[in-house]
């Protein structure tokens, strides 16, 4: 969460939010719901956790989107001073939260909240995690404006308190004052405790470390391989989920039919777009977790550059188990480490995220840890917009990176294999820096048609996603210096599949021979047959075939 002055449609640094002035709370009503989601973090999973629902609150797109609007036309008034989304421990936090920025105290009326239920008790009130609301800071004065513009979208906006001198906080519930604080106690940074947990290193880190790729005898038949890494659930097409929600309503999608390895959305009457993905895989992040976290910021990073853009900030969703477990909480503070180098190598500050603990139970354990990694870019000019499929048979297939001897954490090696311990993949954060600068520079220059990120499945998954969209195919060799089955599913990081037309070729060598990167010509686009080495892996109508129905098959 943020909370921050709003002046002219601008958002400033808070320094003050006027004694006086009103404090308003706009969106959905609180409800009870919002308190089993604020509990939920708080004790592990059991055979009886359904009935606790509901353990995480509905949250509802439609009216989310209406806020959003709403807020965005308010803060154009200039009647609004300080605004903050609600999230975690609702009221409290998102009160104590402004009033220490802004240097102020608050009035809050608690029963002048709306809700959905009757006989709410004030702390239920206090820490309902319900979503789609706002606190805002209002001119007095100018509180009808307010009122104006979220009566048109149909939102609650009522006033439930008044900024005071000094630093307190106070809570009334029917003319009782209930609680009586200083803001700053409740703020990191200010007099909030800040906990020193002990930690210490699982028993399996070691083991995943003393992996050898020998270990594991190389398939004879990699089409086997290649056929089962195609319809594995974890890599397969999503589609089938996607396509039962309508994803285009009130959207700006730009060309939402050409692929690209990030979501791309048209900002209307400018040059601009945004480039939005999610990305964390939780094996590499439980084989280590401070490589993986970091591999989970580049390959975020990675897609939105595929795309055009440029990384701009993170949240982030960390899902991990109880952390009074030593190796739990080991994992976590690896993981931020790992989380904290990506940023700062690329420049992506965090903007916001939650913590899930507790999500493990007696029986099985904790979950693997789940660092999830959302980053926002921006395309300045829509025009360097790239997308993921090759374009035309007879282009040039060429990777931009090195092929690594390794399968570790590979879904390969996990799922084919059943080899659960191993290190995280191959993952070098200056050579993954570099390699992103290079894709970012051949896009510029319109140097290729297409590029799309090595990661799940390998290179031969990321080959075929490339393939399917215009149902052309692709003729590679593979790298003799290195395993066949590492060279096509192993998942080493910092490597991009891009293709190049014939007239371009020329102009796109000589800029990487400048570049100081590893690249290598695989081969070529074809018209839809897939050759290995001159060997046929079928047509890319087969793997596709296997690729979007493995999913609705399962379901049947």
């Amino acid at each position: 969460m943020s909370a921050g002055i709003v002046e002219e449609g601008k958002t400033v640094s808070a320094t003050s939010y006027g004694i006086g002035n009103p404090v308003f709370i706009v969106g959905s009503a609180t409800g009870k719901d919002g308190i089993h989601g604020a509990t939920f973090a708080s004790g592990d999973l059991h055979e009886d956790s359904a009935e606790d629902l509901p353990s995480v609150q509905v949250g509802d797109p439609f009216t989310e989107k209406l806020l959003l609007e709403a807020s965005l036309e308010v803060i154009k008034t200039g009647a609004v001073i300080g605004m903050q989304d609600m999230g975690a421990a609702g009221i409290i936090c998102s009160t104590s939260e402004m009033s220490a920025k802004g240097k102020h105290g608050m009035n809050i009326y608690l029963d002048k909240v709306p809700t959905r239920q009757k006989n709410m008790h004030s702390w239920e009130i206090l820490l309902s995690e319900s979503q789609e609301r706002m606190l805002i800071v209002v001119k007095k004065g100018r509180e009808k404006e307010v009122l104006t513009v979220f009566d048109k979208w149909d939102l609650n906006c009522v006033q439930i308190g008044e900024v005071t001198s000094g630093t307190q906080l106070k809570f009334y519930m029917n003319e009782e004052m209930i609680a009586n604080v200083p803001a700053d106690s409740l703020v990191l940074g200010g007099g909030a405790p800040i906990y020193e947990r002990e930690y210490s290193v699982p028993a399996y880190y070691h083991e995943n470390k003393r992996f050898n790729i020998d270990s594991v005898e190389e398939p004879e038949d990699l089409r086997q391989v290649a056929t089962f890494l195609l319809s594995h659930p974890n890599i397969a097409s999503k589609k089938w989920v996607s396509t039962q929600y309508d994803s285009m309503v009130g959207t700006v999608n730009m060309s939402t039919n050409s692929p690209s390895d990030a979501a791309i959305v048209n900002v209307r009457g400018t040059e601009k777009a945004i480039a939005l993905t999610v990305d964390c895989n939780s094996r590499y992040v439980y084989a280590d977790p401070e490589i993986g976290c970091s591999i989970a910021v580049a390959e975020s990073a990675r897609n939105i550059v595929c795309s055009g853009g440029e990384p701009s900030a993170i949240t982030n969703c960390l899902n991990f188990g109880n952390p009074y477990n030593k190796e739990v909480y080991w994992q976590f503070v690896q993981a931020i480490k790992g989380m904290g180098k990506a940023c700062r190598k690329f420049q992506t500050p965090v903007t916001g995220g939650n913590v899930s603990f507790y999500n493990q139970s007696s029986d099985e354990g904790p979950v693997f840890p789940t660092p999830t990694i959302g980053i926002l870019g921006i395309l300045d000019d829509k025009r360097n917009r790239m997308t993921l499929d090759f374009k035309y048979a007879g282009d040039y297939i060429f990777m931009i990176g090195e092929s690594k001897n390794d399968i570790n954490s590979s879904e390969y090696l996990y799922s084919f294999h059943n080899v659960k311990k191993s290190p995280a993949p191959f993952f070098d954060l200056d050579v993954e820096h570099k390699i992103q600068s290079v894709i970012k520079h051949l896009i510029k220059k319109d140097l290729i048609e297409s590029a799309h990120d090595v990661s799940d499945g390998g290179l031969y998954v990321t080959l075929a996603e490339s393939a399917m969209p215009k149902n052309l195919g692709f003729s590679i060799e593979t790298d003799f210096d290195v395993r066949a089955d590492a060279f096509l599913f192993g998942e080493a990081q910092s490597r991009v599949v891009v293709s190049v037309h014939p007239d371009k070729m020329d102009n796109f060598v000589d800029f990487l021979a400048a570049a100081d990167v590893e690249f290598s010509n695989l081969g070529m686009v074809t018209e839809g047959e897939i050759l290995i080495d001159e060997e046929s892996f079928g047509t890319i109508s087969e793997a596709k075939e296997l690729f979007e129905n493995a999913l609705p098959k399962m379901m049947m």
